[in-house]
């Protein structure tokens, strides 16, 4: 589901894709000798290669041949799969919302897959003692990772999308394209500038179904990633379980936030720092504490209240004018 819509992609050569659970877009800009549409379907194979080695939603995978090793034994990972995942696991270990080893729960709830449901607070309960990225041990040396607890499990599904998004901006670079898109079914990765111009993005309406902007934003960053509560849902006995799970509770993080998106300069950032403000009471003050990370964010509330942090005033333009946006 398209949290954020480039907007004037006429001069771009672009491709829609299926992948990572999402549809996909690649763009290329026309005037690139280069760009080709055998050039796209070559960057769809990476992000193929990449899913096949993180996903947790097949039997087989190098990060599911870790899980699978739980309590056993340590597990020797590829530079890849060990890169991102001791990234994510030294984040988890600040303790501020992401988690990592959040696999147990996530499995119970399971929420954007046919079988999602309420699990009972004891199943919730028992899903909680495994979900502690303190005794995940990381061998720098071997690469390798042991998870020491049976039944314990890492889901990188918050902070995958990130790292292959950047993956294909340099494997662009590489290959000697200078402007481009990568749509990661919301997380957006820019390469280069649009004709020496701003990226101009809308934020969608995190509370209704569809893809209407609640507001345009220009941008020189190099990504925009939104982290919100209509992107997986469950709707059960008239209630609305979005798939942000608070790894204190178990249950999906209760706060005012329907979205937060995150301007930065690599999407691996973004992705981290958009879950750093999304579970956070204090976004201004974290916004401070990561502003060599966090270039700029749009908050929108519950209430249709709209925060903004590090953009200029100039360079926002709402659209949807049910919603209000705050000093």
């Amino acid at each position: 589901m398209r949290i954020l819509e480039l907007l004037s992609m006429s001069d771009f050569l672009s491709k829609k894709y299926r992948a990572l659970g999402t549809v996909i877009e690649l763009s290329l800009l026309r005037a690139e000798e280069l760009a080709s549409v055998e050039k796209l379907d070559q960057t769809y194979e990476k992000i193929v290669h990449y899913e096949n080695l993180f996903t947790v939603h097949r039997e087989h995978s190098e990060l599911m041949t870790l899980n699978k090793a739980a309590g056993k034994k340590a597990v020797s990972l590829s530079q890849e799969v060990y890169s991102l995942t001791q990234k994510a696991v030294r984040v988890s270990q600040e303790h501020f919302g992401f988690n990592a080893s959040i696999g147990p729960l996530a499995k119970l709830w399971h929420i954007g897959f046919a079988d999602a449901r309420v699990p009972s607070d004891l199943e919730i309960r028992a899903a909680l003692c495994l979900i502690n990225p303190d005794g995940i041990s990381l061998d720098e040396q071997e690469k390798s990772i042991f998870l020491p607890e049976k039944g314990m499990s890492l889901d990188l599904g918050g902070i995958a999308k990130g790292y292959i998004a950047d993956k294909i901006a340099e494997f662009w670079s590489e290959q000697g394209f200078y402007t481009g898109m990568i749509n990661l079914g919301g997380n957006l990765r820019f390469l280069g500038n649009p004709m020496k111009r701003q990226w101009r993005v809308g934020v969608r309406n995190p509370l209704e179904k569809g893809k209407t902007p609640v507001l345009h934003v220009l941008t020189n960053s190099s990504s925009a990633v939104t982290s919100g509560i209509d992107q997986r849902y469950l709707e059960k006995e008239g209630k609305t379980y979005h798939h942000i799970l608070n790894p204190e509770t178990g249950y999906p993080h209760a706060n005012n936030l329907a979205s937060v998106t995150v301007f930065s300069n690599t999407s691996l950032d973004g992705e981290i720092e958009a879950k750093r403000l999304f579970f956070t009471e204090n976004p201004e003050e974290v916004f401070l504490k990561n502003r060599s990370v966090i270039q700029g964010a749009v908050l929108i509330s519950k209430d249709r209240e709209i925060k903004i942090l590090g953009i200029k005033p100039k360079d926002v333009r709402v659209v949807d004018k049910s919603f209000v946006l705050k000093s």
